[in-house]
């Protein structure tokens, strides 16, 4: 289906590691753009973290507001530990999706997990890095199927 894709947005990442390997992960499993908050990192490093370079193949764009970024008819999902979250190992993930992840160091505003349609946590002991959770919901999205990854079809055994 070609209607179905993600985005990613980033609340005020800690530095261009944790950047380039979210980028790295957008490449893996098809995200359409992603977009940040903050200044926290120097932008003008290079990303040492994608091997791949898929900065240069999508969208990496600073925003001062994630919310107001939202690509019309996308379902704004925010990725945090917080109580009344639903887990990942139940979600439905929505066809169009803007998956909005917090700082490894912090949280996401209350005023940002308000406004999402829905908020979903990882079960784990403790937390995880960032990069780590773009690629566990990421992965999520493609292992429970409904042809949303741009990239499943590589994925079949022939």
């Amino acid at each position: 289906m070609k209607n179905n894709y993600a985005c990613i947005g980033l609340f005020n990442p800690k530095s261009p590691e944790n950047v380039g390997s979210v980028m790295r992960a957008a490449g893996c499993y098809g995200v359409s753009s992603v977009f940040y908050t903050g200044e926290r990192y120097d932008y003008a490093k290079p990303f040492y973290t994608d091997t791949q370079k898929i900065y240069e193949t999508r969208p990496l764009i600073n925003v001062k507001d994630l919310i107001a970024t939202i690509p019309l008819g996308c379902v704004p999902v925010a990725v945090e530990l917080i109580d009344d979250a639903k887990s990942l190992t139940t979600y439905k993930h929505p066809a169009r999706a803007f998956y909005i992840f917090g700082p490894e160091d912090g949280t996401l505003k209350k005023e940002i997990t308000d406004l999402c349609e829905d908020v979903v946590y990882i079960p784990t002991e403790g937390c995880m890095n960032l990069a780590a959770t773009v690629n566990v919901v990421l992965y999520d999205r493609l292992a429970k199927g409904d042809n949303y990854s741009e990239h499943q079809d590589a994925f079949k055994v022939k």
